[in-house]
Parts: structure tokens; sequence; C-alpha cells
């Protein structure tokens, strides 16, 4: 067996009752939720018990995913797996800054609630939404976005997914655009247009959030959403840079695999990235971990 790699889940996987299972089987996973309901009361109760209305608000989103971003780690790592390397989708970057050892927990949670709030409110004054274009390559994705104003590629997820963020004006003419090419575009029920210019004044507050933020070295090599490289020189910058700028998902998995990762563990809610690391590299072996029946499945 070659190396493992943990990639923790982002925002959209999220739903009502997700962790509870892992926090009811785990001791460590459970200490998890016991920090963050420190940090930001109440965050367990929505896990288990909030409503879709509720779960879908950012601020609320981002710690809640990441608690059982991290609670499922922690719960694999207490069965004697540990990783090789680390990486996550967006918000699961913050998660796996937290479990490579860069950020203490408590540390993670109060940037993540910090970060939500300002991706919140930097929606709220500029209005976006997200259109995930399938069955097209990058290249045409990015060719029908330069066709309109205020629309860029954001989250290049696979060969044949790639996400823009753009105007609600847009999201229609975009999944048009798809259509004549032979793709498929599917406008996604989020609050923002993330990852892109939309997001600069969350930026810009996180810059100035993160300067009171100690980070450390990472005890495990964590993957960089902004460069798709392992995380080195001014590790605040890449944090700041990742919120305005694309996803390079597909290039890090690739890099993993480079790195001679052939088994992926997703852990956190759902299992969007172990379809599109099947998608990336169908010859790695890939698990999800999110309840109990997923925890008590890897036996590695």
């Amino acid at each position: 067996m070659g190396k493992i790699a943990f990639v923790f889940s982002g925002q959209g996987s999220q739903y009502t009752g997700m962790g509870k299972e892992i926090c009811e089987n785990s001791q460590a996973a459970k200490k998890i939720f016991d920090i963050a309901d420190s940090v930001r009361p109440g965050t367990s109760a929505q896990c288990f018990e909030g409503d879709k209305e509720t779960l879908s608000r950012t601020c609320n989103t981002q710690p809640c995913v990441m608690a059982v971003d991290i609670a499922a780690a922690e719960a694999v790592k207490e069965k004697g797996i540990m990783p090789d390397y680390v990486a996550g989708f967006s918000l699961g970057e913050i998660a796996a800054l937290g479990f490579s050892g860069m950020l203490s927990y408590e540390d993670a949670f109060k940037l993540v609630s910090a970060r939500a709030e300002l991706m919140d409110k930097a929606s709220e004054e500029k209005k976006g939404t997200m259109v995930a274009v399938v069955k097209l390559p990058p290249e045409k994705v990015e060719e029908i976005a330069q066709r309109f104003d205020d629309t860029y590629p954001v989250n290049y997820n696979g060969p044949a997914q790639t996400v823009v963020a753009t105007t609600p004006e847009n999201a229609d003419k975009i999944v048009e655009a798809a259509k004549a090419e032979k793709g498929r575009g599917i406008k996604l029920a989020v609050s923002g247009a993330f990852h892109s210019p939309f997001m600069h004044s969350a930026a810009a507050g996180l810059a100035e959030y993160v300067k009171n933020v100690d980070f450390a070295d990472p005890e495990i090599p964590i993957f960089s959403n902004y460069t798709a490289q392992p995380y080195s020189g001014d590790y605040k910058e890449l944090l700041v840079k990742q919120t305005e700028n694309p996803v390079k998902w597909q290039t890090i998995v690739e890099n993993l695999a480079e790195c001679g990762v052939d088994t992926f563990i997703e852990v956190g809610p759902g299992k969007t990235l172990s379809g599109l690391i099947k998608k990336i590299c169908p010859t790695a072996s890939v698990y999800n971990v999110e309840d109990k029946s997923t925890l008590d499945s890897i036996n590695l």
C-alpha cells in the first residue's frame, strides 16, 4: 500500500443530523464537538438538529461542516490510521490546518467563524451565485466565462467539472451557453459567488483577522487550494488568497497521487470529494467517513 491522504469536505455537503453518529461512537470526535461548542455555543446542536435553511446560511455552514470534518478525522485517527498528507476543499482547508497542527482547534474554530461572517457579509454587499458546468473541459468553461461580465471559473473540480462564480442575472445564460456546447450547467444553491473577486472585502477582512493568529509549521504536509502545492512561505497569505481565488482541486489530487498517495479518505459530511477523486484518479482507493457505518468500514 502507498501513502494515505485525508481530504476534508467543503461547503455544500451539509445535512441535518451530520456528525451525530460519529459523536456518539467516538470519544475523540466528541471532544471536537465540545471544543466547537466552547468557542461557538450551539454548533453541535445545529449539526445534529438544524434544518436545511439554518445549515445553508454561510455563517452556520462553515463552522458546522468543519466540526464534522475534524470530528471524523479524529475518529479515524483514534482507530490508528494517520495520513501522510492532508488537503481540504475550500473551508475544508481550515479543518486541515487544524488537523495538521498549524492551528489549535480553538483558533481554527474562531478563524472559520470569522471567515464565515466575513463571507456572509460580502455576499450581502455584492450578490452572486455559482453554476457547476459538467461534461466540458476546463478550457471550454473558461471560454464560456469570458463571454459574460463578472463571471469567473473558481472551482476546478475535475476533468469535466468546473464551477463558475457569476451574477444571478447571468446564471441562466451560462446554463444555456453550456448546453449549446453540449455540456450541462447546474445552478448551485449557494448564498454567494465564492473564491472570486466578489469576495474581495471578505479577503481583506480575513487579512486583518489573521494578523493576530499564530500559525505553526505543519506536522503533516498540507496542500494549499491557492497553489495546489504544500503550504510554504507566508501561511497567512495563502489562506487569505484562497478566499478570493480558484480552488485547484484536480491539480491537488493529481499532485497528491504523484507524491505516492493511493488511498484517499474523505472526512466530513457527504461524498462529494470522493466522487471527484474517483474521476481524477480512477485507480486510487477512496473512502469517506461521516457516520458509524462508514467509520466501521475503514480497515487499512
